[in-house]
This record gives structure tokens, C-alpha cells and sequence, in this order.
């Protein structure tokens, strides 16, 4: 009898076997009743990092978990004193963005937004797809931060953290007033987004796209409805996605899709045909993006795999630790979009060789007018003399 190490030298790690997948709604260690969580992508609802503590809900054996309520969406409202949030990062393709929401209820397992719940006291879990934050005085400040004196306009991101057109969107509709203030201010924007709720916008957004002011892409994981269903619960499905884009394309918006995050041994044999898909509706920009685990989300997405492929969990962990130097994630600039090594330049080579054949572009930078912005003018703001 010998046993085999858990561990050798980073890439050659063997994982450990999961643990058994959850059954008749008995919750694996950690994880919470299937019943409880219905419609939901997290399986687990551990404290924050920042917390003293740390607290999981677990089956002492005394039934006590059969009588908890089911997690229900809330919505809190926060009132913060600004609302265009600036970023340096050389990766990224904009250097501020607006969310509306803090929180996202689309429940994507995966989602690299889930720590900043931590900086609430709240689970990255299944805390930040129930217990979500709104933000309603976002065009008010936004109205107030264009008119500041020394403003100088570029594109302003939405979607670039939680999804702007979650279904809270429906009701609150924060994301189409903040829209309202770009339109008249002639002020550039991007969308990114899962949802087709952004076909609601149609009317704002093409009038803008005529200025050369707006472009929309959509997030599309897969087109197995039963896999996009499990990885983002709330989300809209592959149809009405492509449905969507079409409609924008269709009205003069410029498109394009995000095959984002692709999960090596899970989505990645589709990665072609999405972007078939998207070519056939009119998208003329793609780009990918590979998972990323950061924080508390190695756990939250390590859960969600044990519960709907416990026989791809070694697999696909063992793949992406190649594209990441033996670790779950590498957060450094330059490598945490795309990874690296022998699998990774194949993704980025299937990748490349699909767009040359479709005559897809891939997504331009400084691609929106920026001259055309006029600063609002704010009540008790004092004029100019010329």
C-alpha cells in the first residue's frame, strides 16, 4: 500500500478527488441546501475575507437547515458621492467605467466581481447574487462629474464589474438614465452585458451609434442552454442574446461578442461556433477572455464544478494550472486575461484563424468620437464670461 502526494512541484500538483457531488438536495461539506439556493450559481455562502470570523451553514445532523427561508433578492440603496471610478490598468481598454449595481444576480459561478462583496461584510457566495446594492442617484452624479471644469471625455465602460441590465435593471432602470445623460451630452460609451434587456435601449443607443458614440458587446459563454443555465442562472439564454445583438446590429449599433471566460475542457471546444453564431447575426468585433479565479472565487467556482461536472473537475483544473504556471490564478497585467503556454496560444490561434474566416475584427481601442462632447450645465454652476 503506498499513498500518492497531493503535491509536485507546481505543474505536476495532483488535485485531490472532490468530493462527492450534491445529492437529493443533501449539501456537500460547506455547501448549502440545494432547495434554499434554487436558481442560483453558488453553492456556498462562506464569510468575506475581511470578516474575524468565518461562518458556513453545514448539517449538524438535527435538521435545523430544512427550516432556513430560500436566499430572496434584496436590494439596498447606496449613495455614493461619486460615480465614474478610474483605472490605470494596461490590460484594460478604458480608463473609467460606471456601475450602477453593486452585486449581480445573473449568479455566474465565475464572476471575478464576487470578492468586492468582502469590502460590505458580505459572501462573495451566494450573498452577492441575492443581497445587491442600487445606486439611483448614479445620473445625478454623473451629470455633476461631466460638468466638473477640466473634464476631458473618454469612452465611459458599463458592465465592466457587475452586469448593468441585471434583471433589478427591469425596475430600477438606472443604467438607461445614465444613458439619458450621456445621449445628451454627446458623451461616448461601451456597453458590456449578458443580458438582452440592452435591446430595451435601442432608442437611446442608435441615435448615439449615428454620432459614433455607442458600441454594445454581449457576453456569450455557450450555446449548450443547459451549460449557460448551470453557469449563469439569471442570465438570458444563448437565443435571446444572439436575438439581442441581432436587433442592435440590425439598427445600426455597432456589436460585438465576448467568449468570456472560456473554461478549458468545458466551453472552449465551442469557441467557432459562437462566433458562427455571432457573424451570422451581424457582430463585427470578438474578443476572449480566460476564466479567472481571483480571491474567493477559486472556491465559489471549485463548488460549482463539484455539483454539475464532478467528472471534468480534475481535468479542467489541471488544464487552466497549465495556462497559469501551476496555480489556480495568476493576477499579473499581461497574463490574467490570456494565461500561458501550449494551450493557451492554441485557444489564441483557434481563436485568431475563426475571426480571419468570418471577417470578424477584433475590438478597437479609441474607436468612439470624443469631440463631440458638450458639458452639461449644472444648476449654481457659475458661466463663463466668453
Amino acid at each position: 500500500m503506498f499513498s500518492l502526494p497531493t503535491h509536485d512541484r507546481g505543474m505536476n500538483r495532483i488535485e485531490p478527488p472532490p468530493p462527492s457531488p450534491v445529492a437529493a438536495g443533501v449539501p456537500a461539506e460547506g455547501a448549502v441546501v440545494a432547495d434554499r439556493r434554487r436558481g442560483r450559481g453558488a453553492t456556498a455562502n462562506a464569510s468575506g475575507r475581511y470578516e474575524r470570523e468565518r461562518r458556513e451553514a453545514f448539517d449538524d445532523g438535527w435538521g435545523d437547515l430544512d427550516d432556513l427561508p430560500a436566499f430572496a433578492t434584496t436590494v439596498t440603496i447606496e449613495k455614493p458621492k461619486t460615480i465614474i471610478t478610474r483605472n490605470s490598468s494596461p490590460d484594460i481598454g478604458f480608463d473609467r467605467s460606471i456601475n450602477p449595481y453593486r452585486g449581480c444576480e445573473h449568479g455566474c459561478s465565475y464572476c471575478y466581481a464576487r470578492p468586492t462583496h468582502a469590502y460590505m461584510g458580505l459572501s462573495p457566495g451566494l450573498d452577492f447574487e441575492s443581497r445587491l446594492f442600487a445606486k439611483p442617484d448614479a445620473a445625478r452624479l454623473l451629470e455633476r462629474e461631466l460638468a466638473a471644469p477640466g473634464y476631458r471625455p473618454k469612452p465611459i465602460a458599463l458592465g465592466t464589474n457587475t452586469d448593468p441590465y441585471q434583471p433589478i435593471e427591469r425596475r430600477w432602470r438606472i443604467t438607461r438614465e445614465v444613458l439619458e445623460v450621456l445621449a445628451r451630452t454627446d458623451h461616448p460609451v461601451t456597453i458590456v452585458t449578458k443580458s438582452a434587456l440592452v435591446a430595451r435601449d435601442i432608442d437611446i443607443l442608435a441615435p448615439m451609434a449615428a454620432k459614433g458614440l455607442a458600441r454594445v458587446a454581449m457576453s456569450v459563454t455557450s450555446l449548450d442552454r443547459r451549460l449557460s443555465r448551470s453557469m449563469e442562472p439569471r442570465a438570458s439564454s444563448p437565443e435571446k442574446r444572439l436575438a439581442a445583438l441581432k436587433a442592435l446590429s440590425e439598427a445600426g449599433i455597432p456589436t460585438g461578442v465576448l467568449v468570456a471566460p472560456i473554461i478549458p475542457a468545458l466551453n472552449d471546444p465551442e469557441i467557432e461556433a459562437i462566433l458562427e453564431a455571432a457573424a451570422a447575426v451581424g457582430v463585427g468585433e470578438a474578443g476572449w477572455v480566460l476564466l479567472r479565479l481571483p480571491l474567493e472565487v477559486t472556491e465559489i467556482f471549485k463548488g460549482w464544478l463539484v455539483e454539475h461536472h464532478p467528472d471534468r473537475y480534475r481535468h479542467v483544473l489541471s488544464i487552466l494550472r497549465a495556462m497559469r504556471d501551476g496555480k489556480d490564478y495568476d493576477a499579473a497585467w499581461g497574463r490574467r486575461m490570456r494565461g500561458s503556454g501550449p494551450y493557451a496560444d492554441q485557444i489564441r490561434r483557434r481563436f485568431e484563424l475563426a475571426l480571419k474566416r468570418l471577417g470578424i475584427a477584433k475590438p478597437k481601442r479609441d474607436a468612439l468620437d470624443c469631440e463631440r462632447f458638450r458639458p452639461p450645465e449644472v444648476a449654481g454652476r457659475q458661466l463663463s464670461l466668453f
